[in-house]
């Protein structure tokens, strides 16, 4: 039987749920030493989506798939495998319509304005000088559409558009990675992943690797690490980082001379809940590689011991601990003290390990942990361990997920203070001090009261999550729980201004702002849940243009495509347009397969 396409947007769920539908009805099996004859989890990452929905359709688990819905299928299929179904060569530049001329020029960093990696710097500042924006508050009113990408197939987009001489390079969850003209959205080549990548991609140096001068670095959600030829799209080198089966590079790797410093999390705790799990033994960590070869010069866990088994659940199943802190956001590097930054996830076992949710530096040549500082403590969590739905793989003590998911921005105030600014989960904001092993400054919360002091459990009122923009005087962030967007003075910590960006009628869902902020002169630019895609004026937080990307697009490569969220990766600007994707469906938001780029009139 054919599968279903992955080609509708609408069609989309978040590809999440299918590990937990795994973990629930197949890990019985799969992994279990009684059924030899079953792949292992680790195995089965390695299958193609087609051959797994085909045995749940009509071959050997074809008794399970009954059990299942079409829908549960397919997402099983997509999310073990890391590719979506349907991934064809209509997704390859070779088979569409708008290719650029050819000979196509060379890839050269510094030659045009450019907004290279996660951050659009190795601070992670989110912030574009006027020089590279070349574009002015005043122009913002006058923004119009340029031009639209759709992405074949996809229900979900993750990666965040990288500008570097003159061309967009952009990662989806087909595994597909594109290399765009910037200014109008003609293809020069693509190149397919072994599974989806959500990340921003790094443009450098290479050396040793024939003609190719400069390459593309980024990784997937199968935890393997990438160099392409910039000019070809050509594959120099592939590293696979980290051997845990549910691990996955989500964030930007960080490239500084010549080391790539990638970090990996894990889709573990999205239903490790399940007692046919032997929960948990994922650890988040950052791989140093060499940017020439791949090859690893050191790792480095947030856990520092290694998980063991410590019993058995209800089931027989074994269990093992410590595990958990997983790292969701881009190494921030300082280069003046030598130094690798990391905001680290909560922990999967009980009691949380002290390194989990907390802001870690490492040394840059050798990995070691120069210091830690936990941001919120007794973090223990898995998702769903609410209720009826607790199993005694569950933590004794469930969590609030609280997270540093952001990365950490590394200020320079005036004189030669500086700062780390943080941003949490449930709204704190914290100022550490890097030169001091990061002694906190100042703590505020977005919401008035510091998630400490008010002790509350649930985090349903405003946080900040993928991250924010930083200006030289205040940070600026979107919210999420409906709370709009505000602004930080980074010297005190003290709210400048907040903003309602969509007041709730009565009843209606509360719109999430959480996708990373991003800032010019005089501008930050902030996503939402619902599609808006809105500029405000840094001075009062007042909107100076907003568009709604939520509808249909006519598209340069003739590929219908839909908007939906802008839930995580946010806007780069750079040579006076402005790029955002648009529908990431990650956890219930609405799915879409457009990348869009804008420039005033």
């Amino acid at each position: 039987m054919a599968a279903p396409t992955s080609s509708t947007p609408a069609a989309g769920i978040p590809t999440e749920r299918g590990f937990g539908i795994f973990q629930l009805h197949c890990l019985s099996c799969h992994g279990n030493p009684a059924y030899e004859q079953a792949p292992s989890p680790a195995a089965l990452r390695d299958f193609s989506p087609q051959r797994i929905y085909d045995a749940l359709t009509s071959g050997v688990m074809k008794s399970v798939g009954d059990t299942l819905s079409e829908t549960e299928r397919r997402f099983v299929a997509e999310s073990v495998s890391g590719r979506l179904l349907g991934s064809s060569a209509q997704s390859d530049a070779r088979n569409m319509i708008n290719q650029c001329p050819s000979p196509a020029r060379s890839v050269a960093p510094g030659a045009a304005p450019a907004w290279n990696g996660w951050g659009a710097d190795l601070q992670n500042s989110r912030y574009q000088v006027a020089t590279q924006a070349r574009l002015s508050p005043a122009q913002i009113p006058s923004l119009r559409l340029k031009w639209a990408f759709g992405l074949p197939n996809s229900t979900s987009v993750y990666g965040q558009p990288t500008v570097v001489a003159g061309r967009v390079f952009f990662g989806t969850d087909t595994g597909y990675v594109y290399a765009l003209d910037a200014k109008s959205g003609c293809v020069y080549w693509s190149f397919m992943a072994k599974a989806g990548v959500r990340n921003a991609m790094n443009i450098g140096p290479i050396k040793g690797r024939g003609r190719a001068r400069y390459a593309v670095y980024f990784g997937d959600l199968k935890a393997n690490v990438y160099a392409l030829d910039a000019d070809s799209g050509e594959l120099l080198w592939s590293t696979h980082v980290e051997p845990h089966y549910t691990a996955r590079v989500t964030a930007a790797p960080a490239l500084y001379r010549g080391r790539l410093f990638v970090p990996i999390s894990s889709w573990e705790e999205y239903a490790a809940r399940s007692l046919d799990y032997p929960c948990c033994s994922s650890v988040g960590n950052v791989v140093a590689l060499d940017a020439n070869t791949g090859r690893q010069l050191w790792k480095t866990y947030v856990i520092a011991q290694a998980p063991a088994e410590v019993g058995t659940n209800s089931k027989g199943v074994r269990q093992y601990a410590p595990a958990g802190g997983s790292i969701w956001n881009t190494p921030t590097i300082d280069v003046q003290r030598r130094t690798l930054y990391i905001g680290t996830g909560d922990s999967t076992t009980f009691p949380a390990a002290n390194t989990s949710d907390a802001v870690m530096a490492l040394d840059l040549m050798t990995g070691k942990v120069l210091w830690s500082v936990q941001v919120f403590e007794n973090d223990s969590f898995l998702l769903a361990c609410v209720g009826a739905n607790r199993t005694d793989n569950c933590p004794k003590v469930q969590g609030p997920d609280w997270d540093i998911p952001s990365a950490p921005i590394l200020a320079q105030l005036h004189g030669h203070r500086r700062l780390l600014l943080v941003g949490t989960k449930p709204g704190d904001i914290l100022g550490l001090d890097p030169d001091h092993q990061g002694a906190v400054v100042w703590r505020t919360n977005v919401n008035g009261e510091t998630a400490i002091a008010a002790g509350y459990v649930a985090t349903p009122r405003p946080g900040v999550m993928w991250g924010g923009a930083f200006d030289g005087q205040k940070i600026y962030y979107g919210l999420t729980a409906g709370g709009g967007a505000a602004a930080v003075r980074a010297d005190s910590g003290e709210v400048a201004w907040r903003v309602s960006l969509n007041p709730d009628a009565l009843g209606a869902p509360k719109i999430s702002y959480g996708a990373a902020t991003s800032a010019i002169p005089g501008v930050a630019f902030v996503g939402g849940s619902d599609g808006s895609f809105i500029a405000l004026s840094t001075e009062d937080g007042s909107e100076l243009w907003r568009f709604d990307t939520r509808r249909d697009f006519d598209t340069v490569n003739r590929v219908p495509a839909h908007g939906g969220s802008i839930g995580a990766a946010g806007a780069t600007i750079a040579d006076g347009m402005v790029y955002v994707g648009s529908g990431y469906s990650v956890l219930g938001a609405q799915p879409g397969n457009v990348l869009l780029a804008f420039a005033a009139q």
